[in-house]
């Protein structure tokens, strides 16, 4: 088993597997009224260098839901790479608390952490990757059908959760297109290392420019802002580069079946019009709420082990 939760690809399908089980059960007991004391006593350090919604609340909710503690650590009052290294962050942490939860600009800050630090490390998410949203994600597509058997189609920039979501539909078979621009496509790593995978797993991996190609026969459309963050001097010719990759009513009509997927924020007007994120057909809001219960069932597995699902 992995020490670090720093990619999806790092784990087993099975280990996926067994953390949504366990993410699915941490939801039932949730709307009964139950909180399992399962993390009494232990602690989380969260590392934010980009601003935070879901993933700050989320995490923070989750570990006192389970009986521990969540401290936040901010980059001005860290200062990791200007008044600390990244290893002795590290190794101060690992005296203190249980388990580090990194948001950062940087993944190589999160592999340098993980690879200094003796307690587990969690990607909150980087500009390469958002491990934790894509098992929210699988949590999401699980309660509407076996994600093994689904086609699931991204539209729009191949950003980090483009790349998070080729993995994970790599690691357990999963079905993936990808609608976007030539120029951008998932990193040349991850698509490599999603390849190999694929292999293994038997999913299909398939990429077209065309989003009316992409969408049909979709079981789940998905989309994310066009500009994220640390790139807001590009909006306007990212605007004009996605322009045909909105995700709206009438290209929703090419998949009739299929539900929508963003992970948020989202810019209303632009990758999708607010009739579809708040139609019938989305799980947006599901999205959301899984966060909670996919991040505690991730906490429970890397500081109790596989007991824990």
């Amino acid at each position: 088993m992995p020490k670090d939760f720093l990619s999806v690809a790092d784990w087993t399908a099975e280990e996926i597997f067994s953390m949504l089980g366990r993410a699915q059960s941490l939801r039932r007991l949730h709307a009964q009224g139950e909180r399992p004391q399962t993390l009494q006593g232990r602690t989380l350090a969260m590392y934010f260098e980009k601003p935070s919604l879901r993933t700050h609340v989320t995490f923070e909710a989750g570990m006192a839901q389970l009986g521990g503690h969540a401290v936040l650590l901010r980059p001005e009052k860290v200062g990791i790479g200007t008044r600390e290294s990244p290893r002795d962050v590290a190794r101060n942490l690992s005296r203190w608390v249980d388990v580090l939860m990194a948001r950062t600009f940087s993944h190589s800050l999160v592999e340098q952490l993980a690879e200094e630090a003796t307690i587990p490390i969690i990607n909150g998410l980087t500009d390469l990757l958002h491990p934790c949203q894509a098992m929210a994600d699988l949590q999401t597509m699980a309660a509407e059908q076996d994600p093994r058997r689904a086609t699931l189609v991204y539209i729009g920039d191949g950003n980090n959760m483009a790349n998070s979501l080729l993995l994970l539909s790599s690691v357990i078979g999963m079905n993936f297109r990808l609608a976007t621009p030539e120029s951008h496509r998932p990193s040349t790593r991850v698509r490599r290392q999603a390849e190999t995978l694929a292999k293994a797993s038997g999913a299909s991996l398939s990429w077209t420019k065309d989003p009316v190609e992409a969408v049909r026969g979709a079981d789940f459309i998905y989309t994310d802002t066009w500009t994220s963050m640390g790139q807001e001097e590009e909006a306007e010719w990212r605007r004009e580069l996605f322009a045909g990759y909105q995700v709206n009513a009438s290209l929703l009509l090419q998949a009739p079946d299929a539900f929508v997927m963003h992970c948020l924020p989202a810019h209303r007007g632009e990758e999708i019009t607010s009739d579809v994120l708040d139609g019938p057909r989305s799980l947006v809001y599901e999205q959301a709420e899984n966060r909670l219960h996919a991040q505690k069932a991730i906490l429970e597995r890397l500081i109790l082990g596989p007991s824990a699902d």
